[in-house]
């Protein structure tokens, strides 16, 4: 199994669910977080005086899967986040040793 954590920017969150679910996933978490990579940030004057925004919201996607529908998730975020422009987010897929449901017992790939 497989963690897929995906960072996108937050308008995109509708179009990367519907592109997961168009391939067979239902089941994600979805937390709004913040940072910056290469984006570093922006400037912005309010009530007449600048300050610097250094973190930009996005949206953290994690989803645990089999081994092989790993790809097929990964190419449906990327085909659903990109907008080709700087921020369009990053993908980190990283090894699940166990996954157990708390309600059932259920443990491995039953209990995602």
């Amino acid at each position: 199994m497989k963690k897929i954590e995906a960072i996108v920017k937050p308008f995109k969150l509708d179009e990367v669910r519907e592109a997961l679910t168009e391939v067979g996933i239902n089941g994600l978490t979805v937390t709004e977080v913040k940072g910056f990579g290469r984006q570093k940030g922006h400037s912005e004057i309010y009530r007449g005086a600048e300050y610097v925004v250094d973190f930009l919201p996005k949206i953290k996607i994690e989803i645990v899967l089999a081994d092989d529908v790993v790809d097929q998730a990964v190419e449906a975020i990327i085909r659903a986040a990109h907008t080709g422009k700087i921020g369009d987010g990053k993908i980190f897929v990283t090894p699940v040793e166990q996954v157990i449901r708390i309600r059932t017992g259920e443990t491995g790939e039953t209990a995602v």
